[in-house]
């Protein structure tokens, strides 16, 4: 499990998805397009969701625990990326859409 951490708040994440995060906030953020960031509640949290408005103005911080960066699911971080572009911001959705075959580097 990772960590996100926003201005004065961390965020425990899985590292896969904490990977898919990267890629869509890097790329929203050096366009200069504040979003939304919207995830339900885990197990271990009272029930509910979270919220948090992402902007260039407040320090942010990723630590993974795995040394190896995960393979990359193109169709869940585009999923991801289109959700980033409405009202309701990037709303974190399970990895329902299995990874495409990586060809061998």
């Amino acid at each position: 499990m990772g960590t996100l951490f926003y201005d004065d708040a961390r965020f425990v994440l899985d590292d896969r998805l904490l990977a898919h995060l990267q890629i869509i906030i890097s790329l929203k953020l050096r366009r200069g397009e504040s979003f939304f960031l919207s995830w339900k509640s885990s197990e271990s949290e009272a029930e509910g969701r979270n919220v948090i408005w992402i902007d260039n103005g407040v320090p942010l911080r990723m630590r993974f625990d795995e040394s190896e960066t995960p393979k990359i699911n193109r169709a869940w971080a585009e999923t991801l990326a289109l959700s980033a572009n409405t009202n309701n911001g990037l709303v974190i959705t399970g990895e329902s859409i299995e990874p495409a075959d990586q060809p061998e580097a």
